[in-house]
């Protein structure tokens, strides 16, 4: 972060998309929350499909709340949306995993003499 005038805050925020990350160096006032650095930093406007009610928010992959009040060198984060469970994601792979180790599999059988 830049120099920060005296009696201000240096706060990042920050947002990834699938295709681009976007990250604004800000000064705040003492007292400035979590919503309104996210609405005075651009980013809503570089990015129209964020939606704070149903996005989570944190600061260094802390989730927290829009009406945290924020401190020196916070840096804000809007996480995106999972794209797929991690639980089922964690069934298909151990499901694979078993499929792959079953007796009789062709890959774990020596090769016949022929």
């Amino acid at each position: 972060m830049a120099d920060v005038a005296p009696g201000l805050l240096g706060i990042a925020v920050c947002y990834a998309s699938a295709r681009q990350q976007w990250l604004r160096d800000m000064q705040v006032a003492p007292g400035t929350t979590i919503g309104e650095a996210i609405e005075r930093s651009g980013v809503l406007e570089a990015f129209p499909d964020i939606n704070l009610t149903t996005q989570p928010v944190g600061i260094f992959a802390k989730k927290k709340t829009l009406d945290t009040v924020l401190r020196e060198r916070d840096r804000i984060e809007i996480y995106r949306p999972l794209v797929a469970d991690p639980k089922e994601s964690r069934r298909k792979r151990a499901a694979k995993k078993e499929g792959a180790a079953a007796p009789g599999n062709a890959s774990d059988s020596p090769a016949a003499p022929g």
